[in-house]
């Protein structure tokens, strides 16, 4: 295994997710729906050697996890909830770097929707 290989992506798009997100009063006291987009950097080729899901990420596991937590959340920024989800995932899955897309679909009129992208990395020498 090559450390100068490009990283495999493994990825989830468009995961939707009802929350308690935002500054106004009126956002603290309705759900409304987050949109995530992530790219997981991991290595796929023992899975691909083996053909057996212990081997790699499993997106299904990251999608439960990630449901649960924000579901159960309540963030005024989607700023802290990005952050959030990142620690996450570097630090409970076989993740190195992820880029994540986190939106409020519908948050501001006249746009379809709003949000960031972030990009983290395990730190050097140690987890997360």
């Amino acid at each position: 295994m090559s450390s100068q290989s490009p990283p495999d992506i493994v990825y989830i798009r468009d995961l939707r997710v009802d929350t308690i997100i935002g500054i106004f009063d009126w956002e603290r006291e309705v759900r409304q729906t987050v949109s995530l987009d992530l790219e997981m950097a991991t290595d796929i080729r023992r899975a691909a050697a083996s053909d057996d899901i212990e081997d790699t990420l499993n997106y299904k596991a990251v999608a439960k996890r990630l449901i649960a937590f924000i579901e159960a959340s309540q963030f005024l920024l989607v700023e802290r909830m990005a952050e959030e989800v990142a620690t996450i995932v570097l630090n409970e899955f076989e993740v190195t770097w992820l880029r994540l897309r986190l939106s409020k679909p519908g948050a501001l009129r006249g746009s379809y929707d709003v949000g960031l992208v972030i990009e983290r990395s395990r730190q050097p020498g140690g987890e997360g």
